[in-house]
């Protein structure tokens, strides 16, 4: 296995080199669903980066309390700071989600968030992640997914793809990433038991958004998908 990659020279730029390069679309697809998401009440957020999402769930839900996992302590120190006065209702662990296991004395989630944060996951990595927090998580369970996409049409072969490979290049040499293509995080969570909700795009499908719900017997598994 390889090395997780390392953001920590990242932390203080995150917000900067964001910006530079998408301008405010992945803030506004990381909150696609944060309206849905009010009821939550143990929260498990995985690789949020300097926690804007983080910051923005604390505020928008006054009683969800977050387990906030990431390989850079740095990340997690600025996702700390992000959350001001909200601060008490956050605990973090920092660790390889490759290898962490979700501690079975807690509460299962009732919500998981990965926000551009699968793509530095191969498609076996997601479907062992994916197994180990369905077990974790209540029946009734969200998982709200943001990443990038390479859609099947003359866009996605001549500017999706190159734009998705130069960025696996550029954090390469930058953090050390050894993934070099997006996953099949879609049918990972499938095989481990959710049920895509609705599914939005942006940027002609370069950048998606999902709600996806633990399975729920006799439900309709067809999701509502819009493109903004």
């Amino acid at each position: 296995m390889n090395k997780p990659p390392n953001f920590n020279r990242l932390a203080r730029l995150y917000l900067w080199m964001e910006l530079l390069s998408f301008g405010l679309w992945l803030s506004l697809t990381r909150q696609t669903f944060l309206p849905r998401l009010g009821q939550a009440r143990r929260a498990l957020v995985l690789g949020d980066g300097d926690g804007r999402f983080s910051a923005k769930l604390l505020c928008a839900n006054s009683q969800v309390r977050i387990t906030a996992v990431d390989a850079s302590s740095a990340m997690l120190a600025a996702l700390t700071r992000r959350a001001g006065r909200h601060h008490s209702r956050v605990e973090t662990q920092k660790a390889d989600i490759r290898t962490w296991f979700p501690p079975a004395a807690l509460e299962p989630y009732d919500l998981i968030a990965t926000h551009f944060f699968l793509d530095c996951l191969t498609t076996p990595e997601v479907q062992s992640l994916a197994s180990r927090l369905r077990s974790a998580s209540t029946p009734n369970a969200l998982w709200v997914v943001s990443d990038f996409a390479v859609p099947d049409s003359a866009f996605g072969r001549f500017l999706a793809f190159p734009i998705v490979t130069s960025l696996y290049l550029s954090f390469a040499v930058l953090t050390g990433l050894a993934v070099r293509r997006l996953p099949d995080h879609a049918t990972a969570l499938t095989g481990a038991g959710f049920t895509l909700l609705k599914r939005r795009s942006r940027l002609a499908g370069l950048l998606i958004a999902e709600l996806w719900s633990a399975s729920v017997p006799g439900s309709d598994p067809s999701p509502a998908s819009s493109a903004l």
